[in-house]
């Protein structure tokens, strides 16, 4: 029987972020250094990364990573990227040998542009098109899975802790503006390669500490509009949701907050008449996508970061700056470890978006 003391319940998962504003890019390693810290809010089961202008090479085109079990699978995803996309550059992720990470599936990239025959016929813009062919591939090809998407930026995951996660892709040999991390305690939903956090779709990413239990209703409404929860994990509908605000209804970040961490009827009565009038819009506008249950998340995009709580502030989450680079973790060691001296470090209120962007704008 373990004694009191000898178990830290640390609230479940770690998550961590760092952008420079300036543009200046940053080797993946600080990340590493950063989720190590916060080791014991991991289980094993599921560590990941997104970076952000980490293709610089290839910054106008799609960058796919997938995971494929099989060369079945690989031959048939393939086929279908090649007849839909025009291939730049493919190749395999690079990786080392890490001892606590295996059972590793075939995992490849290809740089691609959409087929502008095709994307003409059936009257698209790119990221639809984009989306919907990645969903295809997900649906329809057994063993194939897209995980990451967007341009100039990659998410890499996988099941194991963290640290030995990005010690796997090599992420020290990478650099970006932009990184975020996740180290996974799953408490009702397997862990396996493709459950891993990030989430993404586009260039949005998704990592998320908490349990959403909302995600019935939320799931039920999002999948009216073309998306498919597949992936045996409630933090997959937070990237269809804010993709569907952001991308197809056109709202600000600030928008999106207000949907999914909504304040209580009470709070918004005691706000100004604008902000009275805005909240009461979107909550009528949108009410089955408001999040209920404890999380925190950072929301990762080309330019920018924004961390969010639950209304309540059910988990942990802190903000801090230094210079042009600002910080968002679960817990402050993760940022000092990197950071030791900052000009501010703050906890943000329950449904308060801390958005840090570029100073230049998107790169």
């Amino acid at each position: 029987m373990m004694k009191e003391g000898e178990f830290r319940n640390p609230s479940g998962c770690a998550i961590s972020g760092v952008i420079d504003r300036s543009g200046k890019r940053m080797s993946g390693e600080c990340m590493i250094r950063s989720i190590v810290t916060m080791h014991d809010r991991s289980n094993g089961l599921g560590g990941g990364f997104a970076g952000y202008g980490i293709y610089p090479e290839f910054k106008e085109y799609y960058a796919f990573h997938l995971f494929y079990n099989d060369v079945i699978a690989k031959k048939e995803a393939e086929d279908f990227i090649q007849r839909h996309f025009d291939i730049a550059f493919q190749s395999a992720i690079p990786t080392r040998k890490t001892d606590s990470i295996s059972d590793a599936p075939i995992i490849f990239r290809y740089f691609v542009l959409p087929d502008a025959r095709k994307l003409e016929t059936r009257q698209l813009d790119e990221e639809e098109y984009v989306v919907r062919c990645a969903n295809r591939i997900n649906m329809e090809i057994s063993g194939a899975y897209v995980f990451s998407c967007g341009k100039n930026m990659g998410i890499f995951k996988a099941v194991g802790f963290p640290e030995d996660v990005g010690k796997f892709y090599r992420l020290d040999e990478y650099e970006g503006y932009a990184w975020t991390c996740h180290g996974r305690y799953p408490t009702n939903t397997p862990g396996w390669w493709g459950g891993a956090h990030p989430f993404g779709l586009l260039d949005y990413s998704v990592v998320h500490n908490g349990e959403i239990s909302s995600y019935d209703a939320n799931r039920r409404y999002i999948e009216m509009f073309g998306y498919k929860c597949t992936l045996q994990t409630d933090t997959e509908v937070i990237t269809y949701i804010v993709d569907y605000l952001l991308r197809r209804k056109k709202l600000t970040l600030q928008e999106v907050a207000k949907v999914v961490s909504a304040s209580f009827w009470s709070t918004i009565e005691s706000k100004s008449e604008e902000e009275r009038e805005q909240d009461t819009l979107l909550r009528k506008m949108f009410p089955s996508l408001l999040i209920t249950g404890p999380f925190s998340i950072i929301f990762g995009y080309t330019g920018g970061l924004m961390a969010l709580n639950d209304r309540l502030k059910l988990r942990s989450m802190v903000v801090a700056e230094r210079g042009d680079k600002a910080y968002i973790a679960s817990e402050e060691c993760a940022i000092r470890v990197i950071e030791p001296e900052l000009d501010y470090v703050r906890a943000p209120r329950g449904g308060e978006p801390v958005i840090f962007e570029l100073n230049g704008g998107a790169r």
